[in-house]
């Protein structure tokens, strides 16, 4: 699916830098192409769509994340079959500013989540996730621990 298909936004960030009251971060993913081919990504081996423990989420940088400029992809996958449900490309400190937040939300311990993920079509909302982790990759494909979302007693 191409990348320009998918519009990204993100809600409830500023409130880390301006000392507010937490407020959980969110990432709207608008999908502007053909429905059936994104329904079928996110189709389970039933058929039905998949619920957020069947999905992951993460970014790979495309330069160093010391580059100011640096770019990278977000990912959505099936967990079980390490397909790509799909694909966008983001600034790096965007992506990484939404991780500060949800890992500071992520603190309050009312056990919903850490951030939510809603996929829509066209503005109209297919699915929606609470997730805990958000992993983060160099460009080289390694892992980088500190900078991914990852709750406590999680082995990878």
């Amino acid at each position: 699916m191409r990348r320009d298909y998918f519009e990204l936004e993100v809600e409830n960030l500023e409130w880390v830098e301006a000392g507010e009251d937490p407020r959980k971060p969110r990432v709207y993913i608008d999908f502007h192409g053909p429905e059936e081919e994104l329904r079928e990504r996110l189709a389970g081996s039933r058929g039905d769509l998949l619920a957020a423990e069947e999905t992951d989420v993460a970014f790979r940088l495309q330069e160093s994340a010391d580059d100011p400029d640096a770019t990278g992809v977000v990912g959505v996958t099936n967990r079980l079959t390490g397909d790509f449900v799909l694909e966008l490309n983001e600034d790096a400190d965007d992506v990484l500013r939404f991780i500060t937040a949800a890992r500071e939300y992520g603190k309050r311990d009312d056990g919903d989540g850490r951030y939510r993920v809603e996929i829509d079509v066209e503005g109209e909302q297919l699915v929606a996730y609470e997730k805990e982790t958000f992993l983060v990759y160099d460009a080289e494909g390694n892992l980088l621990r500190h900078d991914s979302l990852i709750p406590s007693g999680v082995e990878l």
